[in-house]
């Protein structure tokens, strides 16, 4: 899953929690004030009544002449439910307020019924609100079922109560939401923070620096992108740590066998002769083709090398590439074998650098191959898409431990070569680089009767 859908994911699961929250929560508020408000009628308990009723009973001792009190408030009680209802219309018969005595006797009744009436404690635990004086209960106030108070309206105190409920809802929730931000934020942030750090570690120059990767969203794909990167700049800084290294000493052996022979014959012990100046220019010839091999290097790998793409007949380069090397194999006892197409192969590519390609092939393969051993070059074409050529020799092969580093700059499969008989070591890593600026490939195996196989490919256009 993407990082843009599990956002969208997160924070829909965030609203959902906080909305069910809220929900949830004001529901059973609302569920528990509604039913408080109709099981008492719709109104609350009277608190400034039952305080003038208290403070009555301490100045007089008595509830005589407290109808008075209960009258006003009626009247009171009246005119909210004509402004409630209209005006026009008079109390309901339903007003009316009565006062027990503290043994549940009726001792004011503003109906003005039958007063000693005596209530069972269910009734008066049911309707009655409890009047007391220095923690002693001195009576009971018994309104009607419905009847309204001025001074502390049901409708006002249930709203009062409810917005209460939303406003502890809405805190809980945003307690809840906030909460599930923050798991969230750190979530995201985390691998973005361990990027940071390791790019950071990275530019100072610990190319060792690695993320953990973890699931496929685009945070996994950049840490991924970003391992591959520190991998292949971890990589380069080897392979040029080592090209330098190598260069060196590819470099130091020539040098010092002309400073050896320059120094004999400065000192007297070599006479100035032609035989004793041909170690010199033999040394001197290997330190030009190393250099013009790593100039190559260098160009190709900058981009910077020249081709030029034309027509070229590969089966008459190669036949003329046979004829220049037969010499050379004739005196190694090796024979030279070809195998070519009967009609032309015209091809768009550079013929130069083709021939420094199988130049460098057939000389490696000469080195290898024993006495009275064989080298065949063969031909083949796919089509007119592209050509593929073989050069295959009846060495000892390469060893297999050396074959995905054969194409390696200065590397050689067997160490124990000499210079003389082991070239540069820029070769192969050459001829892959020019075939790979064909748009080619060249590859390297063991065939199953033994010897070495390359083989390279070429498109139709370069």
């Amino acid at each position: 899953m993407s990082m843009r859908w599990r956002l969208f994911l997160a924070f829909c699961i965030i609203i959902l929690i906080t909305a069910a929250t809220i929900a949830l929560f004001v529901r059973h508020n609302l569920e528990q004030e509604v039913k408080s408000y109709v099981l008492r009628g719709g109104r609350i308990a009277p608190s400034e009544l039952i305080t003038q009723l208290e403070d009555y009973y301490a100045t007089n001792r008595s509830w005589s002449g407290a109808e008075e009190i209960l009258g006003h408030q009626i009247l009171m009680s009246g005119m909210m439910e004509r402004g409630r209802r209209g005006m026009g219309q008079g109390n309901r018969p339903s007003d009316a307020l009565r006062i027990a005595d503290e043994n549940g006797v009726i001792v004011v009744d503003t109906l003005n019924q039958n007063s000693q009436v005596s209530l069972n404690p269910a009734d008066l635990s049911k309707d009655a609100y409890t009047l007391q004086l220095e923690g002693k209960v001195i009576g009971y106030l018994l309104p009607q079922a419905g009847m309204a108070f001025p001074s502390e309206l049901g409708e006002t105190a249930l709203i009062e109560s409810l917005n209460r409920g939303l406003l502890t809802a809405a805190l809980i929730s945003g307690v809840v939401a906030l909460v599930l931000s923050v798991g969230l934020a750190y979530a995201v942030s985390r691998p973005v923070q361990q990027l940071t750090k390791a790019v950071s570690f990275l530019s100072s120059g610990d190319l060792n620096q690695r993320v953990d990767v973890r699931g496929r969203d685009e945070l996994s794909r950049l840490g991924s992108a970003f391992n591959q990167m520190a991998e292949s700049l971890e990589r380069s800084e080897d392979n040029r740590r080592a090209m330098t290294a190598d260069i060196a000493h590819e470099l130091r052996t020539p040098l010092a066998i002309q400073r050896a022979h320059l120094e004999a014959i400065q000192d007297g012990i070599y006479p100035l002769t032609l035989e004793n100046l041909a170690p010199v220019m033999e040394q001197n010839h290997t330190l030009a083709h190393l250099v013009e091999d790593l100039r190559t290097l260098a160009l190709a790998d900058a981009g910077e090398l020249r081709m030029q793409i034309r027509p070229t007949d590969l089966k008459d380069l190669i036949q003329r590439l046979a004829a220049r090397f037969q010499s050379r194999a004739e005196s190694l006892n090796i024979t030279i074998q070809t195998r070519l197409p009967q009609e032309e192969a015209i091809f768009q590519v550079d013929p130069d650098r083709i021939n420094q390609i199988l130049n460098n092939l057939v000389s490696n393969a000469l080195r290898y191959t024993p006495e009275n051993g064989a080298i065949r070059i063969e031909l083949g074409t796919q089509g007119q898409s592209a050509a593929v050529i073989t050069i295959a020799d009846s060495g000892a092969g390469i060893p297999e431990e050396s074959l995905p580093y054969i194409f390696e700059r200065f590397y050689r499969a067997d160490k124990s070569r000499s210079r003389q008989e082991g070239g540069t070591g820029l070769g192969l890593a050459i001829a892959r680089q020019l075939a790979q600026m064909h748009g080619g490939s060249l590859t390297a195996a063991n065939a199953p009767a033994g010897g070495a196989v390359f083989t390279l490919t070429l498109p139709a256009h370069a």
